[in-house]
């Protein structure tokens, strides 16, 4: 008599958290142009693929002292706003996790000196301090607290909450977050995990996405659109502000070779 084994279906693998930031500035004939970085080709995630600067969220991005660094954000208010009441130094973690990934992958730094002033970020001990950032993510914090910065966490307007599908294997919770590129900085690629940059409103990526001129992930391009058609940075952020955010997860179904992702009210989405 044959046996079959029926193969067990493994587990999926538990998501990452991971923050992103979108980063705007106003193009001067009007509407909103957005920063979208191509990830190095040997990257394990997104290979190839122009996305918005962010990552994982690591431990050494919440120190104890964390929220003091934090400008008009505390702990409670991050867990609040997050619906993370019960992980709120998780939360808090996810808004200084979203600035310091920016600040390693595109140069541009969320924050203020001591007298709520602009950093000097031209000055040769930035570029120290980022490149110092790629080999171990504690000199964020040796930086941070050596310039006696405040992190411009006030400027970010958290704005949706994506989980990578169960099917896959590399899996990340992400919180989108965005805000006003910094007054007088500079958006450059590391080398290192970003190699290239564009400044494009939401309809051009996307239409060069169509082209095939660059290539555009399923959530950066359902969160580009969420900014079309604004007519300035701070009309952008204005419609997302205290906005519902949902948790997106989408589901990824094989008939064969077809692959078809789904979403959330999509027929056949479970």
């Amino acid at each position: 008599m044959a046996h079959y084994v029926v193969p067990v279906k493994p587990e999926p693998v538990t998501p990452a958290p991971a923050a992103t930031l979108v980063v705007l500035r106003d193009r001067p004939q009007g509407g909103v142009e957005c920063l979208l970085m191509r990830r190095h080709l040997k990257s394990k995630f997104a290979a190839g693929d122009f996305v918005f600067p962010g990552g994982k969220i690591e431990a050494d991005d919440n120190p104890d002292d964390a929220a003091r660094w934090c400008r008009d954000l505390d702990v409670q208010d991050a867990a609040r706003r997050l619906s993370l009441e019960t992980a709120p130094r998780t939360a808090l973690g996810y808004w200084i996790g979203a600035i310091r990934e920016t600040f390693e992958e595109a140069g541009l730094l969320l924050a203020a000196d001591a007298d709520g002033g602009e950093v000097p970020i031209d000055a040769p001990r930035f570029a120290e301090y980022r490149r110092a950032c790629h080999a171990d993510n504690r000199a964020f914090w040796t930086m941070v607290r050596a310039e006696r910065l405040r992190l411009a966490t006030d400027r970010l307007v958290y704005f949706a909450h994506w989980i990578t599908p169960e099917e896959q294997p590399l899996r990340f919770d992400t919180r989108f977050f965005a805000a006003p590129a910094p007054a007088g900085q500079h958006a450059t690629g590391d080398d290192y995990e970003m190699t290239d940059l564009k400044w494009l409103t939401p309809a051009e990526a996307v239409d060069a996405q169509r082209r095939g001129e660059i290539s555009l992930r399923n959530p950066t391009v359902k969160n580009l659109l969420l900014f079309d058609g604004a007519a300035s940075t701070a009309h952008a952020l204005d419609r997302l502000r205290d906005r519902p955010v949902p948790t997106i997860r989408p589901r990824i179904v094989m008939n064969g070779a077809e692959r078809t992702v789904l979403m959330p009210g999509d027929p056949g989405y479970f």
